[in-house]
């Protein structure tokens, strides 16, 4: 399992949510540059990154720093948030960015998106599928930047895109988002046997390497976590087997 560090941008600093709620942040005085020369040097091999002000509500404010990012050339960089345009996500990719991260309008135009599969190809294309566990204990997709429900549940949402050649999936249980309360295993789990020819990449919850050992275990393809990372919750010798360049 690889671990992905993740950069969450809003207003172009770095910061983090609590559980998706974004009256509830958290901001670090470290810039996006230089958390990114950290992750290098730790030896992440790929770089996550999240326009939280797009996911919300459009806004392409922090795309200067996304594009910043990615030219950088040491890591490769997957980014998402407000990406509800082929054209936006042709200009994300153009700007040297690996894979675009496909959120809300995977959900609101699915047929669009399958498209896009089509004329891009699916290793150029993260399908980012946030949920919320409902009462019954089924994972319910939530869409514009995890403040709305859409109704429809993670397994449903993923079939849908089987026949389009979807290889990536990242699955984040917001409730334990930015919560260090422990990455949802029963969830990745299910997923890994329910679509065990996706690459799933599992965020949201993880405080340490005790998680990223059970992660692996699980069979997910990747971890992503930002704020164990940035708080540097995890000793960098606990990092080694799960970077790549290390």
């Amino acid at each position: 399992m690889e671990l992905i560090p993740a950069i969450d941008l809003k207003g172009g600093r770095v910061v983090r949510l609590f559980q998706g709620d974004f009256s509830a942040e958290t901001r670090y005085e470290v810039t996006p540059a230089e958390l990114y020369g950290r992750y290098v040097e730790a030896g992440a091999r790929r770089l996550h990154v999240v326009d939280l002000d797009g996911a919300r509500d459009g806004a392409a404010e922090n795309r200067a720093i996304v594009r910043q990012l990615a030219g950088f050339g040491s890591l490769r960089v997957q980014c998402g948030g407000g990406l509800r345009s082929l054209v936006a996500v042709e200009a994300l990719l153009a700007a040297g960015v690996e894979r675009a991260v496909i959120g809300s309008v995977a959900v609101t135009d699915p047929g669009a998106v399958r498209d896009w599969f089509g004329s891009l190809g699916s290793d150029r294309l993260v399908l980012a599928l946030d949920v919320r566990i409902d009462a019954h204990g089924e994972p319910q997709v939530t869409t514009h930047g995890w403040t709305e429900s859409s109704g429809l549940s993670l397994w449903d949402a993923v079939a849908g895109f089987v026949p389009s050649g979807l290889t990536h999936v990242l699955c984040t249980d917001v409730a334990r988002d930015g919560a260090l309360a422990g990455p949802n295993l029963d969830l990745y789990r299910e997923a890994v046997a329910r679509f065990p020819g996706i690459a799933w990449q599992a965020s949201g919850g993880v405080r340490d390497a005790q998680d990223l050992h059970a992660l692996d275990r699980v069979g997910v393809a990747a971890a992503v976590s930002g704020k164990a990372l940035i708080e540097g919750r995890i000793q960098p010798e606990e990092l080694v087997p799960f970077l790549p360049a290390a």
